[in-house]
């Protein structure tokens, strides 16, 4: 092992979750590049690994970065990992690795333990195909665009969200989709995992009813069903709704919600 970069994945919750192949991989490595070194060294101190280890996070990442490059180009191997799962995904790590392939020096993925596989196997929704968009952003305003924008995606949706937020963000996903098969895939691996299922509005009422959630949150929406394109013109199915009563610029955010486009797209049409 040398002039090599690792990328190792650890365990999510469950310390079991861990490949005999990582398990190597960070007993011979030079150097372990992790996001909090007091939570690694607890991984390495239940495996007996005592290796040198150096903090590598968004904070100092950029700066961090070229001091790992300089390592490795002087023959080192270097293990990156991050405080759980697979890192890069939703975590810091591309910076090294683009870097590491543009000085010529070798990657190579140690795969494992994954929140968003883990979730998706033990889901129930469909895996034929599916987009992951990392963590939700914390405003609702944002929040509801992105839903809106996924509206008319025919793949399960895989999202990351805060305990914090969630009943905020099921009541967009009520708002902005509808009646779609949710999962929540709480605490993978660990003690108290749960998968909850049913639609938005549904797990809102589950989880409202109690005193406060917790725990790592893997958020998964089902398909978007068949729906029958009404081939209306838009600008006459924006006059039907107006003539009913409903604003100009709210008919048209309804016939873009329904057609599966943006307003601006709507907009730009009826000019």
């Amino acid at each position: 092992m040398s002039k090599e970069l690792y990328i190792v994945a650890t365990p999510i919750g469950n310390l079991e979750d861990i490949t005999l192949r990582a398990l190597r991989v960070l007993r011979e490595a030079d150097l372990i590049a992790c996001e909090d070194t007091r939570q690694t060294r607890k991984l390495l101190d239940h495996f007996g690994i005592a290796k040198p280890v150096t903090s590598y996070h968004e904070h100092n990442e950029a700066a961090r970065a070229a001091e790992l490059i300089e390592r490795l180009e002087r023959g080192e191997s270097i293990a990156l990992v991050s405080d759980a799962g697979t890192p890069l995904i939703s975590d810091p790590g591309y910076r090294l690795v683009r870097a590491a392939i543009d000085a010529g020096i070798t990657v190579v993925p140690v795969p494992g333990a994954s929140a968003v596989m883990g979730a998706l196997a033990g889901a129930g929704l469909g895996t034929d195909s599916f987009r992951f968009g990392g963590f939700l952003p914390a405003k609702t305003s944002q929040r509801r665009k992105i839903f809106e924008e996924l509206r008319s995606e025919t793949c399960t949706l895989v999202f990351y969200e805060a305990p914090h937020r969630i009943l905020e963000t099921l009541e967009d996903i009520n708002a902005a989709l509808g009646a779609r098969p949710i999962v929540i895939a709480r605490e993978l691996t660990k003690l108290h995992e749960e998968f909850l299922r049913g639609t938005a509005a549904e797990l809102h009422a589950t989880l409202s009813a109690r005193p406060s959630v917790k725990g790592e949150i893997t958020l998964l929406i089902g398909k978007a069903e068949h729906v029958e394109l009404d081939d209306t013109p838009i600008e006459e199915a924006i006059l039907k709704l107006e003539t009913s009563g409903i604003s100009r610029m709210d008919a048209i955010k309804q016939v873009a919600k329904t057609r599966g486009l943006s307003k601006r797209e709507v907009y730009k049409l009826t000019l």
